[in-house]
């Protein structure tokens, strides 16, 4: 691929991600992408051939843009302020890119049938998160700063999998009346406290 390609290639994905955050997965076609990008549709489907595929790019460039963005963890600290920055990365992001959990609740959605080697290279990206985790809870529990938990992988993915819910959900529009009072930020503070306190 040349470089023009690559960059033809990114500013699609860009596109389409800006579009997704605008109207949803389902309300953009790749018609609105190609109009935006100011190419063909012949070309948006030459690079991708389909539109889950065009989705699945935008979600694995998402991924990698968090993981450089908010997921930079110093190995020089201790274990437990590292868990600290790993679980307060969610309320960040949510406080700076909401629309980050609006695309990932939609993505779940979009792809909850699919089975194939793309998703499996997309499930393998987020693995890299449970990586870090395991990383400051080892330093954490030889530099004595966490305590040890029963089936730490278990604990990663229930702990994972509440904040990444709920911040999905607090990144969506109010439902109910109480949605519109609550302190969304102060929501994920506390389930983020009663995380640590576990492990302290």
């Amino acid at each position: 691929m040349t470089l023009l390609e690559q960059a033809k290639d990114i500013i699609i994905v860009q596109e389409s991600a800006r579009l997704f955050f605008a109207r949803s997965i389902n309300g953009v076609t790749i018609k609105d992408i190609a109009q935006a990008v100011g190419v063909g549709e012949a070309t948006v489907y030459r690079r991708y051939k389909t539109k889950y595929n065009l989705v699945l790019a935008v979600a694995n460039y998402f991924q990698n843009k968090i993981v450089g963005d908010y997921f930079q963890i110093d190995p020089s600290e201790n274990g437990l302020k590292r868990l600290e920055r790993f679980y307060g990365a969610f309320l960040k992001i949510f406080q700076e890119q909401p629309d980050y959990f609006k695309f990932i609740k939609e993505f779940d959605a979009f792809v909850i049938n699919s089975d194939d080697d793309e998703m499996d290279q997309y499930g393998e990206g987020i693995l890299h998160f449970r990586d870090l985790f395991l990383e400051a809870y080892e330093a954490g529990l030889k530099d004595k700063t966490v305590r040890p938990v029963l089936e730490v992988e278990n604990f990663y993915f229930a702990t994972t999998h509440a904040l990444m819910e709920l911040c999905k959900k607090l990144a969506g529009d109010s439902i109910i009346p109480q949605d519109k009072a609550l302190d969304r930020s102060g929501e994920i503070k506390v389930l983020i406290e009663t995380i640590l306190y576990r492990l302290k």
